[in-house]
């Protein structure tokens, strides 16, 4: 095959994966009862397929796995780009006195994966399986808090030091996250609703049939954005990507900035870290950076939420195929025990902060901020709305504010975000100890502000 037929042949298979992945969780109860995204059930298909057509000694033509590997390390700078694109930025302030609780809460859950997955690697998985590196710790916070965007999006770190298996983990560790989340989730919800902590009484059962087969109804259908360009000078989607790409030039401009600035520093270990550092958390911050300045001196407003939204979500739809899709499985099977008793620790781990953390730490609606909350932190964004709104439906709680205002400040750092990034570097120069104790000192210092905000509420 040709460079050209390999491209049409990678594209076409991937919009046919996700046409049949949407299909099947539209047709198929379970699946609709699961919750799982379309994506994550296309990719699941498209790794299917891979390993049958490998066991029948019949591979896929190369080239295709080749583009299919290769799309989530470029596309999670487009789904990092946009995420404060066409946004309205609130002052710290704003946020903290909207979502003080909330944020500490959520740090608090996603350093605590920290503690967790690097604490019972130092404990026990270390001496058993020897063989493994102590990155292997940092694999479920990645995959849980990170996600599927996140593990892709590691690839490259992980090579550079030596170890490629640890996108595999990753990847399986978004994937067993997100579908614990909604199975365990659900589960508490019923659980929260039988003893009565969930503010509005509501039987989960009487979830709208639209929200299983996941099809909005015509005549309640949103827009998907506003035009702000004319299209006889320029489309607006175009406009809009355009101001996509000069987010990733400004994080690319800042990623050669750090690189340099370690290079004339002469020490090895931050010129290693600067290098390995990956680019989109950087375009994040590229994008904020762009919003500013469009906040300060575009007075047409030109940039577009709704459309940026649109632009992020179907490259994190077309990344999560990918990325599944090309898991290697026997890199899985090899480490499958002590990724096991990672998932495991992880899922014990959020279900103690739901129903011992919260109510103690939370001031009001104390089960919806934290059902949000844990769905986030174990799959997506979405996956906490989709269980907060199980329980409230209308928003009628301040957890809905709170889940979306705390975002703005735990994304640039956790999920994905500077220290996520960080951290498996962190592993690979310094080891488990110094990575253990910087996480676990953090949850004390939130474990304290939360105790605190609590107490003057």
């Amino acid at each position: 095959m040709g460079t050209a037929d390999i491209t049409v042949a990678s594209f076409t298979s991937l919009c046919a994966l996700v046409w049949v992945g949407h299909l099947l969780r539209m047709k198929v109860r379970l699946l609709g009862k699961l919750y799982l995204p379309s994506s994550v059930i296309a990719g699941l298909i498209g790794l299917a397929i891979v390993q049958c057509c490998r066991s029948a000694g019949a591979p896929l033509p190369a080239g295709v796995t080749t583009v299919w590997s290769s799309l989530p390390g470029f596309l999670i700078n487009i789904v990092f780009a946009c995420l404060f694109l066409g946004m309205a930025i609130p002052g710290v302030r704003t946020i903290w006195r909207h979502a003080g609780p909330q944020l500490a809460y959520g740090q608090i859950v996603a350093w605590g994966q920290y503690v967790v997955g690097v604490g019972l690697f130092l404990a026990i998985i270390s001496w058993m399986y020897p063989e493994l590196p102590t990155m292997f710790g940092g694999i479920l916070p990645v995959g849980f808090e990170g996600g599927h965007g996140t593990a892709a999006g590691m690839a490259r770190v992980f090579a550079d030091y030596n170890w490629e298996a640890g996108k595999d983990f990753a990847l399986a560790s978004a994937t067993a996250g997100i579908i614990s989340a909604v199975v365990v989730g659900m589960m508490l919800v019923n659980w929260a609703a039988r003893k009565g902590y969930t503010t509005r009484k509501q039987n989960p059962e009487d979830v709208p049939e639209d929200d299983s087969i996941a099809v909005i109804p015509i005549d309640r259908r949103p827009e998907a954005g506003k035009l702000t360009t004319s299209s006889n000078a320029l489309e607006t989607l175009s406009f809009q990507l355009a101001v996509v790409g000069i987010a990733i030039a400004v994080g690319w401009a800042g990623k050669q900035g750090l690189e340099a600035v370690a290079r004339a520093s002469g020490n090895g270990s931050a010129m290693q870290i600067a290098k390995s550092f990956p680019l989109f958390p950087l375009c994040m911050l590229g994008g904020l950076v762009v919003q500013v300045i469009e906040n300060r001196f575009d007075r047409h407003k030109l940039i577009d939420r709704g459309l940026m939204k649109r632009l992020q979500n179907a490259a994190l739809d077309f990344l999560v195929v990918a990325a599944i899709a090309t898991i290697r499985i026997e890199a899985i099977a090899e480490g499958l025990i002590p990724f096991a008793m990672l998932v495991v620790a992880g899922i014990a781990w959020n279900v103690f902060c739901v129903m011992y953390l919260a109510r103690r730490l939370l001031p009001d609606a104390w089960f919806e901020r934290s059902i949000a909350e844990m769905g986030q932190s174990m799959g997506v964004t979405a996956t906490g709305l989709l269980l907060l709104r199980v329980v409230d439906p209308d928003y009628e709680t301040p957890a809905a504010d709170a889940f979306a205002y705390k975002q703005i400040l735990h994304e640039p750092f956790m999920g994905g975000g500077l220290w996520t990034s960080a951290a498996i570097p962190f592993l690979a120069i310094w080891g488990g100890w110094p990575v253990f104790a910087i996480a676990a000192g953090a949850v004390i210092i939130w474990l304290i502000a939360a105790t605190l905000m609590r107490a003057g509420r």
